[in-house]
């Protein structure tokens, strides 16, 4: 079976990174993975950040099926909103009416995800999240314009969620908090499920997100802690904290000591069993934890938190299938055309050949038939020949009396086949044929005598009895009269003498 590789981009204003996954079968191994900056991020852009990932993914030759994207958290705002359903259809018909009241003002320029908390019977509680529409049509435009068009877009949370419900495990009675900080952004994570379980891809959790200052990050961990668990209260109470910092800065003991709960310090590439070595073109963990959650999007494709469902959805293996569709249409149609023109000329030569033979067979009938018209179809032509032919051989050998127009032509046929055999030899000039019943009176001229004796036994070779036969010369020609008749039991009459 051929691995089937995906493309999994975290992208922020000035940077992003970049994990190809192989997917064969059960199994999921790491392609590869790079990371593109900036060395001004003032001078970034959209456009020229993509261009560069398509640049390092074909110098690195990585080839994958579909792409997919997380957005960092600087280009996307996160909101909590109520909403009166539980049903997810109603929730999403309804969502954009909840986030306006909430928020106060018109959401017709943003594209909106969502994600459901909790839920009673009051309704359900939502993580909403916002992002302009206008940067993501520049983005979708740039990634489609290098053939990375992706199938889904997500906040870089949800997937960074992804990867770490998937991968790190934990003591079954864990109810854990997730604290992770990269370079500039730090992710709060609530796992829902409790005990904890090995979860869906798409994981059922509390997530919160902030940037990073320059302050110091124990301090401002413990304060953002606090005020997570106060905003996480549906998630359940947390009995363990769960940290990772790319800065290596945070002391996990100071933490515990201030929050009075257990703390530990988690790394999140080693608890994938992913090679380190591997890794040495993305300098923060945390964002290639977030790539690779987006491209392990494929198991399960995300919709109510992915803004492509709300604006500009995916249509890129539409459009592949459609243009497959069409140039399978156009190759079927050109050979059908060069099919069907094979076969008309095909048809036309035999049509051509077929006439000529009927033109020739017409004539060639109605030599034999004695100027009948050949009939329309061909077998009955070939009956009535096979009818004849039987008649002719039958008359030869005495079998059969003929009578009527059968008679006159059987006998007929008889004289023309013994003059054909003879006429050029003898210069022979048939001047009257008299047909009866039961002979046949024959008159005409050759060039001599002698020439007149070898009618006379052609006529006999071809089954003319001779009954009676009169010759005399006249200015140096032979002429002569005889009468014969079909069949071969009369005896042959000697001709007067004088005569």
């Amino acid at each position: 079976m051929q691995p089937t590789s995906f493309l999994g981009m975290y992208l922020a204003k000035d940077h992003a990174t970049a994990v190809c996954l192989a997917v064969e079968g059960r199994d999921i191994n790491l392609a590869g993975c790079f990371s593109v900056s900036f060395e001004q991020p003032e001078q970034s852009d959209i456009q020229t950040l993509v261009h560069r990932i398509a640049a390092a993914c074909a110098e690195r030759q990585l080839k994958f099926a579909e792409t997919a994207v997380a957005l960092d958290c600087a280009m996307f705002m996160q909101h909590s909103v109520h909403s009166e359903f539980t049903d997810g259809k109603k929730i999403t018909q309804t969502v954009r009416f909840d986030t306006e009241e909430a928020l106060g003002t018109d959401a017709m320029d943003v594209a909106i995800a969502f994600k459901v908390d909790s839920a009673d019977q009051a309704g359900s509680n939502l993580s909403v999240f916002t992002a302009p529409k206008q940067l993501l049509s520049e983005l979708l435009t740039a990634l489609q314009a290098n053939n990375l068009d992706p199938v889904s877009v997500e906040p870089d949370v949800n997937c960074l969620a992804r990867f770490v419900c998937r991968n790190v495990s934990l003591p079954a009675e864990a109810r854990p908090l997730f604290a992770l900080l990269s370079r500039r952004n730090g992710y709060f994570i609530t796992p829902v499920s409790s005990p904890w379980q090995a979860i869906s891809p798409t994981p059922p959790a509390a997530m919160r997100t902030f940037l990073l200052s320059a302050q110091n990050r124990n301090e401002l961990l413990a304060r953002q802690v606090s005020m997570t668990t106060a905003l996480h209260q549906t998630a359940g109470p947390v009995n363990r904290l769960e940290i990772f910092d790319a800065a290596d800065s945070v002391n996990c003991d100071d933490i515990a000591r201030k929050l009075a709960v257990q703390t530990e310090r988690i790394d999140i590439i080693q608890s994938a069993r992913l090679p380190a070595e591997k890794l040495s073109d993305c300098p923060d963990p945390v964002e290639f934890a977030i790539a690779y959650g987006a491209a392990f999007a494929y198991l399960d494709l995300p919709q109510n938190t992915n803004w492509r469902s709300d604006f500009m959805p995916y249509q890129g293996r539409k459009l592949r299938l459609q243009k497959t569709l069409k140039l399978f249409s156009a190759a079927a149609v050109i050979f059908m055309l060069a099919v069907g023109t094979f076969g008309l000329m095909q048809a036309l030569q035999v049509n051509k050949y077929r006439v000529r033979l009927r033109e020739k067979f017409t004539k060639e009938y109605s030599a034999v038939m004695l100027g009948q018209p050949a009939p329309d179809k061909s077998k009955e032509a070939v009956r009535r020949l096979g009818t004849a032919l039987r008649r002719i051989k039958d008359a030869q050998k005495g079998s059969l009396s003929l009578t009527g127009e059968e008679v006159v032509a059987g006998k007929l046929a008889l004289v023309l086949q013994a003059f054909n055999k003879c006429a050029e030899d003898t210069q022979l000039n048939v001047e009257s044929v008299a047909i009866t019943d039961k002979s046949i009176a024959i008159s005409g001229e050759t060039s001599g005598p002698d020439s007149t004796l070898k009618v006379f036994e052609s006529l006999k070779q071809t089954g003319l009895n001779v009954l009676q036969q009169r010759i005399s010369s006249e200015s140096g020609r032979s002429t002569f009269s005889v009468t014969v008749e079909p069949g071969s039991s009369r005896q042959k009459r000697e001709p007067e003498p004088g005569k």
